[in-house]
Parts: structure tokens; C-alpha cells; sequence
């Protein structure tokens, strides 16, 4: 299957089976993130991955991770993070985000279903899963077999904009 082809596969699954991820799974995962890139390959972001009841007890405290079996909390380190000189904007949320498109699509590749979360509570991640204070929780990602029908490729003519509407050609 070409890129392209996985990208349309790919869904947000909100509804997961009891079945556990494989440890390979979920290694093969953290490769997928481990191989990204980052600004300056300075590296900001480290995981915390979830994969038993206990932990995915406490991680619910914060978030609902719609039953998965398993969770990767993608972390930005705002001190290694790289900062653009003009303006000192961080790379440390864009490098995150990276990551975990890379993670999203390795777990797509593996017959898994995932969904980006990023409404939870930061303060709870931090005290519970006790972060360093360089650390940010930027998103999670809940990662299983899903439960629910694969959608259609195909939804992409109607679900999003056009490819005429998303360009802009005005710097050509």
C-alpha cells in the first residue's frame, strides 16, 4: 500500500475491543516516532506509553480515551526544543505533532485504529504520570484493534475542502 493509500485508510476510532496491542505493535510504534523528524533534529518530545488497566485507570482521570488498551502520551521538552531566531517561536508543539501522525500512521500500517486526543486535563497527566516541569503534554493517542467499520476512503471528496480551496498559488 503506497503512502497515499494509508493516509485515506486512517480514521479517528472511538470505540476499541478488549484485545490487547502486541508488545511488537506497539514497539514497531515507538520506531515510527523514534524515526521522525524534529527542527534542528534537536529531538524534543518524549512518550509515556500506557498499556496496562492500572495506568490507563489513571490516565482516564484526565481524558477520555474511549476504551483503548493502550495510550501514548506525547510529551514536548520545551528546554531542548529548537526556537526560531526571529521570533523565538518553539518547534517543541510542531515536533510533537510529528511525532504522533508518524505513531498514528505506523499504528494504520499495523491493522490498529488510534485517535488524536487533545482534550484533557494537563495538570492531572502531569501529577499522575509525574512529568518534569519541562515537560508538556501535548497530545495522546489511544491505540487499538476498533470496534467499529472502517470508513471509506472515498469520504475524503466530500469531507474535505477542495485541493483548489487548500492551495494558494499567489507566491508562484
Amino acid at each position: 500500500m503506497d503512502f497515499l493509500e494509508l493516509a485515506k485508510k486512517r480514521y479517528s476510532v472511538r470505540s476499541y475491543t478488549d484485545a490487547p496491542v502486541e508488545k511488537e505493535k506497539v514497539d514497531c510504534i515507538l520506531e515510527a516516532a523514534r524515526v521522525a523528524p524534529s527542527a534542528a533534529n534537536l529531538q524534543p518530545v518524549r512518550l509515556v506509553v500506557i498499556d496496562d488497566e492500572k495506568g490507563m485507570k489513571k490516565l482516564g482521570m484526565a481524558a477520555n480515551t474511549y476504551s483503548a488498551p493502550c495510550a501514548i502520551i506525547v510529551c514536548a521538552d520545551h528546554v531542548r526544543a529548537w526556537k526560531r531566531p526571529t521570533d523565538g517561536k518553539s518547534t517543541a508543539d510542531i515536533d510533537a505533532s510529528i511525532v504522533a501522525d508518524h505513531m498514528m500512521m505506523e499504528a494504520t500500517s499495523l491493522g490498529l485504529g488510534s485517535v488524536w486526543i487533545c482534550w484533557f486535563d494537563p495538570d492531572t497527566i502531569t501529577r499522575e504520570f509525574g512529568l518534569s516541569e519541562s515537560l508538556e503534554p501535548v497530545n495522546i493517542l489511544a491505540v487499538g484493534y476498533s470496534d467499529e467499520p472502517d470508513k471509506s476512503p472515498e469520504r475524503f471528496l466530500d469531507e474535505r475542502i477542495s485541493l483548489s480551496e487548500l492551495t494558494d498559488t499567489r507566491a508562484s
